[in-house]
């Protein structure tokens, strides 16, 4: 066999390639929950809503062929999952962590319970767009075989952190994240605002639900999210709520999540798998290390709380 030199960059491209297939559910996710808690509602649920969308975008796409009518599928089951989220939490004394739990356990059985006939047909899968045409390794053409999903949270994330500093819409969201009394002194609900944006972030949501059924990995399975829903919340919180910085701690989370495959792909056989858990232990890291009993975050939504 050639030496082409591939094996020295064998494993910074299986992690490249690994970073932006994991990554891009979490992308959704987090922009999603980034909307959300920007008006000053936390969204445990999310979780649920990824498994749910995944197993609804892969349904309607067995059904119909499409898989661009599952990813829309998708969309409005988060979406209405985010109502029903928001909706509840719109009471007083309710607690937004307990009915974000709730409605977690409830998306996944009710996706376990809908999908079970839907576990062996195979659904057509997303495009992707080859961009590593250019090279003869196979190695870089399959770490640069983006999928259009990636792409489009890419630039969402970009149009939703112009949006949150220059537009009436981003205003609003603040406001109403900030203090509830300034939002009604403008003539603002904030339970209308936040029931919207939750809506807004359970779409979102779904849509990351959608690409790990339709792409990667491409299949539906009751174990298909492995809790990518919950560390998204992470995420946001890394990130500080900054969409863009959704994006590159995504890529972050999907790099890590990429170690284990990429240590497996170029031979290693021992120890490898305890890679797998890097993403889990980055979430605790980022949750010990912003975490303070004497100041508050940089960039959090005033109005942000677990109870109201």
């Amino acid at each position: 066999m050639e030496d082409t030199g591939i094996g020295l960059w064998g494993v910074p491209l299986a992690i490249v390639a690994g970073a932006i297939r994991v990554s891009t559910p979490f992308i959704f996710v987090s922009l999603g929950e980034s909307i959300t808690e920007r008006s000053g509602r936390i969204n445990l649920g999310l979780e649920g809503t990824l498994v749910f969308g995944a197993m609804t975008a892969y349904a309607i796409a067995v059904m119909s062929n499409s898989p661009w009518l599952g990813v829309l599928a998708a969309m409005a089951m988060g979406a209405v999952f985010g109502l029903v989220h928001g909706w509840i939490c719109k009471f007083p004394k309710v607690n937004d962590i307990a009915i974000g739990i709730a409605m977690m356990q409830f998306g996944l059985g009710l996706a376990f319970f809908l999908g079970k006939p839907f576990i062996q047909p195979v659904a057509p899968h997303l495009p992707s767009i080859p961009l590593g045409g250019w090279s003869d390794l196979p190695q870089i053409q399959s770490a640069l075989n983006i999928n259009v999903l990636f792409i489009l949270g890419a630039l969402l994330s970009v149009v939703f952190w112009w949006a949150f500093k220059n537009t009436r819409v981003g205003l609003i969201l603040r406001v109403v994240g900030d203090s509830s009394d300034a939002a009604r002194a403008m003539g603002l609900n904030p339970d209308t605002v936040r029931l919207l944006a939750t809506a807004v972030g359970g779409s979102l949501a779904a849509v990351g639900g959608a690409y790990l059924s339709l792409f990667y990995p491409g299949s539906w399975n009751e174990g298909i999210s492995s809790g990518q829903g919950l560390m998204a919340v992470a995420l946001v919180i890394f990130a500080r709520w900054n969409p863009i910085g959704c994006f590159l701690a995504a890529l972050l989370f999907g790099g890590a999540g990429a170690l284990g495959p990429a240590l497996q792909s170029v031979g290693v056989t021992q120890g490898y798998y305890l890679f797998y858990a890097a993403p889990y232990v980055l979430t605790l890291v980022i949750l010990v290390a912003t975490s303070s009993p004497t100041r508050s975050l940089a960039g959090a939504p005033g109005a942000l709380s677990i109870t109201k």
